[in-house]
C-alpha cells in the first residue's frame, strides 16, 4: 500500500518582501523561505504551500488580503496561464529596479569579485511589441484553464499557442500576443482558422500524428516579414492540401517578403537539421543597424529586441576602446552581427561560431556592406578557439565576447587568460553565469565597468555587458 501524501499547510496573510530568480517572489515565514509566482512585494497573501523542503517551499497564491502599491494591472488576457510575461503585475520601473539589483546580487554573490559602481540599467523604450521573432506550435490536445474545465462546456481540442510548463504536449491557445507587432496575431488566426475550416489535423505530440506542426513568423526593423509554416506531410495528396495553406497566406498577406515552409516528420520540432523550402519572396529578411544590413535567414541567431540590440552593441563597442589598429576576436558571433558592427573602428575583427549557417550568414553581411577586415570560422568554440589558432592568427588586443546562457567553456576561458588581451567585453544573457566566469577570468583581469540592458521587458531577463582590463 502506498503512503498517502501529508497535506502541506495553509499560511495566512503573507507579507510578499522581494523578488526572486525565474520571476518568482519571495515571502518569509520564521526560518522559512517561500517562492510564490504571479504576486509582487507589498502584497498580502494567503499561501497553500504545494512543495516543503527543509530551508525553502514552494506556494501558491490563493487569497489575497491587500494589494501592493507596487502592482500593474496585466494587460494580456492569457497571463497567469501562459506562463510568460510574468512581470506585468510590476510597473516596468520596478521591473527595471529588480533587474539592476538581480545583477549586482549575482555579481558579488557569485562572482565574488572587486566590482565598480554599476551603470544604472538602460530600459527599453517599447515595453510591449518589441520582439522580432516568436514561434507558436500546433496541437490537438488544447490546454483547459481551470475555469474552462469547472463551466463544463465542450471546447475545440485543436489550437495553436504555446506550450504548457510540464505539459509538452498541450497548447495554450493564444488570441493576442503583446510581444510582436500585431501583424504576428493577424497571421497565426488566420492560418488556424483557415485550417479549422477546412479540416487540417493538427499534430498529436504523443502519437505523432496530424499535419500542422508549428508557426514562426519573424519581423525587422526595416519593414520585412519572414513566415516559416512547420508542417508533418505524407503522401502527395496531404502535399497538396497544405500547399493550398501556403497559397492562401501569400494570397491573405501580400506584405510577407520571405514565406518559405519545412517538412517536419521526425519525433521532434527541431528543424536545424532540415532543409528550408522556399515558397514565395527572398529566402531572408534584413535588419539595419547605423546603415549596416544584416541579413536575417530562417534559421539565424539575431537578438529578439533589435531596437535594445542596437543599445547593447554601442555599450559593447564603446568598452573595447577601439582606435582602428586593433586585432578584434568576437567569439560566439552568431551571424557576425557585433563582428561587423565594430569592423570600422578595428584593425581586424575574427569570429567564431559553432552554427555553420550562422557563420555563412556573416561572410554574407560583411560582403552586403563591403566589409573586408572580417575572418569567420565554423566550429566547436572550445575546438576552434585554441592556443595554436591564436599563435597563428595573432594575439588579440579585444575579445568581444556574448556567450549562451550556459556561459563560457572552461577551456574557452583558459585560452582567453593565455591570449592575454588588453581587454575583454564580456556580454551576457545570464548575470549568474557571467559572475561565475568573472571568477575565472579574476586570475589575470579586473571588472572597470559593468552596464545592464534590459532586453526582456516583462520578464526577470536580462542583459548584462562587463569590461575587463588586464591587471598590470
Amino acid at each position: 500500500m502506498s503512503r498517502k501524501r501529508k497535506e502541506l499547510p495553509l499560511l495566512e496573510k503573507v507579507l510578499i518582501t522581494d523578488v526572486a530568480a525565474e520571476g518568482k517572489a519571495i515571502a518569509r515565514v520564521n526560518d522559512l523561505v517561500v517562492f510564490v509566482p504571479y504576486v509582487v512585494p507589498g502584497d498580502v497573501v494567503d499561501l497553500q504551500l504545494r512543495r516543503k523542503k527543509h530551508s525553502y517551499a514552494e506556494a501558491e497564491a490563493v487569497k489575497y488580503h491587500k494589494y501592493s502599491e507596487k502592482r500593474a494591472v496585466p494587460f494580456c488576457e492569457h497571463y497567469g496561464v501562459c506562463g510568460g510575461c510574468v512581470w506585468q503585475i510590476l510597473p516596468y520601473e520596478e521591473q527595471l529596479k529588480y533587474k539592476q539589483k538581480q545583477v549586482f546580487d549575482a555579481l558579488t554573490r557569485i562572482g565574488k569579485v572587486e566590482l565598480p559602481e554599476i551603470t544604472p540599467i538602460i530600459g527599453s523604450e517599447k515595453t510591449q511589441c518589441y520582439r522580432n521573432k516568436l514561434e507558436f506550435t500546433f496541437s490537438n490536445k488544447r490546454w483547459l484553464t481551470r475555469e474552462e474545465v469547472a463551466s463544463g462546456v465542450v471546447f475545440e481540442r485543436n489550437a495553436v499557442g504555446f506550450h504548457i510548463t510540464g505539459a509538452f504536449d498541450k497548447v495554450l491557445p493564444i488570441e493576442k500576443c503583446w510581444l510582436q507587432d500585431d501583424i504576428c496575431n493577424q497571421i497565426r488566426n488566420a492560418i488556424r482558422d483557415y485550417a479549422l475550416e477546412h479540416d487540417y489535423t493538427f499534430i498529436d505530440l504523443r502519437q505523432h500524428t496530424g499535419m500542422m506542426r508549428n508557426l514562426i513568423i519573424r519581423t525587422a526593423s526595416t519593414g520585412e516579414l519572414m513566415v516559416i509554416v512547420v508542417a508533418r506531410v505524407e503522401g502527395n495528396a496531404e502535399m497538396q492540401q497544405f500547399l493550398t495553406l501556403m497559397e492562401f497566406v501569400k494570397q491573405t498577406f501580400p506584405q510577407i517578403t520571405s514565406l518559405q515552409y519545412v517538412i517536419n516528420n521526425k519525433v521532434n520540432d527541431a528543424i536545424s537539421d532540415l532543409e528550408v523550402m522556399l515558397y514565395s519572396g527572398r529566402d531572408h529578411i534584413f535588419e539595419e543597424m547605423e546603415g549596416l544590413r544584416f541579413k536575417i535567414g530562417p534559421k539565424s541567431f539575431y537578438q529578439t529586441n533589435s531596437e535594445q540590440a542596437y543599445q547593447l552593441y554601442k555599450v559593447a563597442r564603446n568598452f573595447a576602446q577601439l582606435t582602428g589598429d586593433e586585432l578584434v576576436y568576437d567569439p560566439y558571433t552568431g551571424t557576425g552581427t557585433i563582428a561587423n558592427f565594430v569592423s570600422r573602428q578595428a584593425r581586424k575583427v575574427i569570429g567564431i561560431e559553432y552554427v555553420p549557417e550562422a557563420i555563412e550568414d556573416a561572410k554574407v553581411n560583411s560582403a552586403v556592406n563591403g566589409i573586408e577586415n572580417t575572418l569567420f570560422y565554423a566550429g566547436d568554440m572550445k575546438d576552434i578557439l585554441t592556443d595554436d589558432f591564436i599563435a597563428a592568427h595573432g594575439q588579440p588586443d579585444v575579445i568581444i565576447t556574448d556567450p549562451p546562457r550556459a556561459g563560457m567553456h572552461p577551456d574557452v576561458i583558459n585560452v582567453i587568460l593565455n591570449a592575454a588581451p588588453q581587454r575583454i567585453v564580456y556580454v551576457s544573457c545570464n548575470p549568474a553565469t557571467q559572475a561565475r566566469d568573472l571568477q575565472l577570468l579574476d586570475a589575470k583581469y579586473s571588472v572597470k565597468a559593468v552596464q545592464p540592458v534590459d532586453m526582456f521587458p516583462q520578464t526577470h531577463h536580462v542583459e548584462n555587458v562587463v569590461l575587463l582590463e588586464i591587471k598590470k
